[in-house]
């Protein structure tokens, strides 16, 4: 577990970075949400209630990548999905709204990737560890599943597969990111998710 020294360098390292990309990333947002919201046909900023530190729970932004409601199961995702917005999931840039739930302190640049209801809510034991920092845009674990679509495209139960083998090895990534935490390390997570 961080200690509360090492949570406020976290934070002032997630505010630094966050005052730094804002004069940069909100341009490309004022450009891509109207475009999410004429290629959805609804409005291109999406909000949905996830778990987020000391499983409170948080408005995460996005921008909208489907049509209609956002699911959770992959297939109706890949029936959803605008050609836009799989351009917007795979370049990742439907994440850029959530400078703001930095900013706001929901969330921290690196960290466990925050869930919906149901998941780390609902840990028990030293799993609820994961609770003790806040969740963050990348990560570990996000980075080992950034193919995470695809690859539960191709179960025959996507939502089986999360629960029995997806999240049960996220939950164990996690536990080992906070138990080794390092500004150092938070750097090269952040590294690699702009550059590989």
């Amino acid at each position: 577990m961080l200690t509360p020294t090492q949570l406020v360098i976290k934070r002032i390292f997630d505010i630094t970075i966050s005052l730094l990309l804002l004069p940069i990333l909100i341009v490309p947002m004022i450009v891509l949400i109207p475009m999410a919201s004429w290629s959805t046909g609804t409005w291109g900023v999406f909000v949905q209630e996830r778990i987020g530190y000391k499983g409170d729970r948080f408005k995460l932004f996005k921008i909208r990548t489907l049509k209609g409601s956002n699911h959770f199961d992959a297939n109706e995702i890949k029936a959803s999905e605008t050609t836009f917005g799989s351009w917007l999931r795979k370049t990742k840039l439907d994440e850029l709204p959530q400078l703001f739930n930095v900013l706001k302190g929901d969330m921290s640049w690196v960290g466990p990737r925050p869930d919906i209801p149901g998941y780390a809510d609902v840990l028990v034991g030293e799993n609820r560890v994961i609770l003790e920092v806040k969740p963050g845009v990348t990560g570990p674990a996000t980075l080992k599943y950034k193919n995470e679509d695809s690859l539960l495209l191709e179960q025959p139960d996507p939502k089986q597969y999360n629960d029995e083998i997806i999240w049960p090895d996220k939950v164990a990534i996690n536990k080992e990111y906070i138990r080794d935490w390092s500004l150092a390390k938070d750097l090269n997570y952040l590294w690699r998710s702009v550059f590989n």
